[in-house]
């Protein structure tokens, strides 16, 4: 009989959630730059993070503080890249590019923890690649992504970071902690790189401010039960969870307006189905014993 745990129901909700982000943070990117955004963003969202577990910090320790930083410098590069995006793209397309960070997982552990990939995972690969193509356009049949497009595919990779280096702090760290120093983190390094990158702090409106206060709550939220749930729900079955927020993400979408061509369709259509197949597993039947003459019943 199928059933979810109460962590995986709070994943799905979390992904119902998060792929809801993608049309407001395409329309604040009218009236704010990436980088305020998403410092704002992050920075109410941390906290939020530390005016609710203000009990709980004082224990905090150097390792929580360690994997908090490292964490947040990938949410931060991810989210980053991803509201750059969102300037110049749909948030259809944004949404289906930034879910490539599920077969990009099973790459970064080969290039840094020297897993290679099995099988299924060089399929979704292969699929989510081709689908990322059809997305794209025509255009890209020459790999000329247009800088939105690829600013996004980098922050899919950014993403995957995250996901492994949650997987490999959860057990050994308190998540609350954790989760208010990389939250503050993020934001903290959005608004140092604000002068490096010539970005200035946008007129104020209630838009980009509204949208700023809700994502920080979403933020918190979003962050604080993935650190939680993924304790017991394994990264496959997580992943696996996470693949339907491209799906609710061109929901809203296209509830917004947004129309993807037939083409770009079929590539979002194979991007989820790559998600899928980086994370489905199969089993060999074991052949029943048989027991030798003289010992049925034995025992």
């Amino acid at each position: 009989m199928f059933a979810l745990s109460r962590q995986e129901i709070a994943l799905v909700l979390v992904t119902m959630l998060w792929g809801s982000t993608f049309l407001i943070i395409h329309i604040a990117m009218q009236h704010s730059g990436p980088l305020f955004f998403v410092g704002v963003r992050f920075t109410i969202a941390g906290g939020m993070a530390l005016l609710l577990f203000r009990k709980r910090m004082a224990a905090i320790t150097r390792r929580e503080i360690g994997a908090g930083i490292a964490i947040g410098s990938a949410l931060f590069l991810g989210y980053f890249l991803q509201t750059y995006g969102l300037q110049t793209i749909s948030s259809s397309q944004s949404a289906f590019i930034t879910a490539l960070y599920v077969p990009i997982v099973p790459l970064l552990q080969w290039a840094v923890l020297k897993k290679p990939p099995g099988l299924m995972s060089w399929v979704g690969v292969a699929l989510a690649f081709t689908g990322l193509i059809l997305l794209a356009g025509p255009q890209a049949g020459a790999l000329s992504f247009s800088a939105g497009e690829a600013a996004t595919l980098a922050g899919a990779a950014a993403i995957a970071a995250e996901i492994i280096l949650i997987g490999l702090f959860a057990k050994s760290v308190d998540s609350r902690r954790v989760t208010a120093v990389q939250l503050l983190t993020a934001g903290l390094i959005s608004f140092a790189l604000m002068p490096l990158m010539g970005e200035s702090v946008p007129a104020f409106s209630w838009l980009w401010a509204g949208a700023a206060i809700g994502l920080g709550l979403a933020s918190a939220i979003i962050q604080l039960t993935m650190n939680w749930a993924q304790k017991s729900v394994s990264p496959t079955r997580a992943t696996v969870i996470y693949a339907g927020e491209p799906v609710w993400g061109g929901i809203v979408g296209r509830l917004a307006g947004d129309r993807l061509p037939a083409l770009a369709l079929v590539g979002a259509g194979l991007i989820v189905a790559g998600v899928l197949a980086s994370e489905a597993k199969f089993s060999r039947r074991k052949k029943p014993r048989t027991a030798a003459p003289g010992t049925e019943g034995a025992g």
